[in-house]
């Protein structure tokens, strides 16, 4: 159930941004966009390492073959935008919020993240190994065969998200409630769940995964 400790700090927005058309001209290395609305469009082929956002809205746009390693994002908010299989390795995202948007085979392979909500976002394939996430909020959502292996997790909260065939490996969930997820199988070692918040349904299904006979006529 949901607390106000769950409570993740939003994105802080300001009025007024101003429309920017990005997809006539080449993106460079340590690219800045601030203070900008960036709609109904399509980035593609782009590439740029430790580009920064501050400030800025994306709203129905598709990326494309788009690489942006080590991308910094500050109060920026991703409204029914298509980023499958986008690269944003290492990228450091701060009151991000992502809204209704298509993530398949995102790669976020060593980011940071703190105060990021993710919405009735489809991110199943992707990659969050070695993720370093506080103040996350995942909700009805989906993450499955995500690779969620050697995260390290403080206030992560996963509310009515699909994480079927997740792989987890590595990732300690102790304190972590995943009642209300939806899961046949998981890549997750014995010792990681220690102390995860699961449903009694679960615990039937990790007695299958973890190969225990449940006798119920007991």
């Amino acid at each position: 159930m949901s607390s106000k400790k769950e409570k993740i700090e939003a994105p802080k927005i300001p009025e007024g941004l101003i429309a920017l058309d990005v997809p006539d001209y080449e993106w460079a290395d340590e690219h800045e966009i601030s203070d900008s609305l960036i709609q109904d469009c399509s980035i593609q082929n782009q590439s740029a390492y430790k580009a920064c956002f501050d400030r800025v809205v994306f709203n129905n746009v598709v990326f494309r073959g788009t690489s942006l390693r080590k991308a910094e994002f500050t109060d920026v908010r991703f409204e029914s935008c298509d980023l499958s299989n986008i690269e944003l390795s290492e990228a450091i995202m701060h009151r991000v919020s992502f809204h209704n948007c298509k993530m398949l085979g995102m790669d976020i392979t060593g980011s940071t993240l703190r105060n990021v909500l993710f919405e009735q976002c489809y991110a199943d394939y992707a990659v969050l190994r070695f993720t370093n996430a506080k103040g996350v909020k995942f909700e009805k959502s989906s993450l499955a065969k995500a690779d969620m292996s050697n995260m390290a997790l403080a206030q992560f909260y996963l509310r009515e998200v699909n994480i079927d065939q997740a792989q987890l490996s590595q990732t300690k969930l102790g304190g972590i409630d995943i009642s209300s997820c939806e899961f046949s199988g998981l890549g997750v070692a014995l010792e990681d769940l220690r102390r995860c918040i699961i449903s009694p349904a679960q615990a039937i299904t990790f007695a299958t995964i973890f190969g225990l006979v449940v006798d119920e006529g007991v």
